[in-house]
């Protein structure tokens, strides 16, 4: 099973320093909102850079920063310690499958995808607004790309490791769509892009192994 996690404190950070970067920039924001001395509620967290869009800006692409301050910022202390323990779980076996170097990019770019999707579903549904906070949709992407690994690369993965992504994936779904307040396509579209990326990866590193045999 990869998703145990043996390590100490200081091999955590050692082995998994994107990762651990992550989880930190996550905290740190969290305080900072914490510290402002309001309470956090739509107009802190938009104030702080969540994800927002309107009919004026239905995809969010006037203050396209948001797409990534939006990944670290969290609506309350359950929100950030449940994505934190998603993070601390699950991202460590991708980093160390995709190397640092990509593993962050790619964390970001789930984030993003998550977002955009979001956001396209917003309008495709007719509601006007969407205010958006949390990992969550760069969380799906780590769970997208295990989704892919059990799927095209299952000897990469024990069947308890591809059995937990299976689970952890159709738990999610159900719970997204029957909880309060939980952007359930944030969630879609953060999974559809890592599942997406790491196909990229796979490929790109399916042709450098033809290259190199092929010379």
């Amino acid at each position: 099973m990869i998703f145990l996690r043996y390590e100490s404190f200081r091999s955590y950070l050692k082995f998994y320093p994107g990762t651990s970067i992550i989880i930190c920039l996550n905290i740190i924001s969290f305080i900072i909102v914490l510290l402002a001395g309001t309470p956090i509620n739509g107009e802190t967290l938009f104030r702080y850079g969540a994800f927002f869009t309107s009919p004026e800006d239905p995809y969010g692409l006037l203050e396209p920063w948001r797409y990534l301050t939006a990944i670290f910022l969290h609506a309350n202390f359950s929100h950030l310690f449940f994505n934190l323990f998603a993070i601390v779980v699950f991202a460590p076996p991708l980093e160390r499958l995709l190397k640092t170097v990509r593993y962050i990019p790619f964390f970001i770019l789930a984030g993003i995808g998550g977002y955009f999707i979001s956001a396209l579903m917003t309008v495709a549904l007719n509601k006007e607004y969407l205010l958006a906070v949390g990992a969550s949709g760069a969380i799906y992407g780590i769970y997208g790309a295990f989704l892919f690994i059990a799927i095209f690369r299952k000897a990469m993965l024990d069947i308890a490791s591809r059995k937990t992504v299976y689970m952890i994936l159709g738990f999610g779904v159900v719970f997204s769509v029957f909880a309060s307040r939980v952007d359930l396509w944030g969630h879609i579209g953060g999974a559809i892009s890592g599942f997406l990326l790491y196909g990229l990866f796979d490929r790109s590193k399916v042709w450098k192994q033809y290259k190199s045999t092929e010379n």
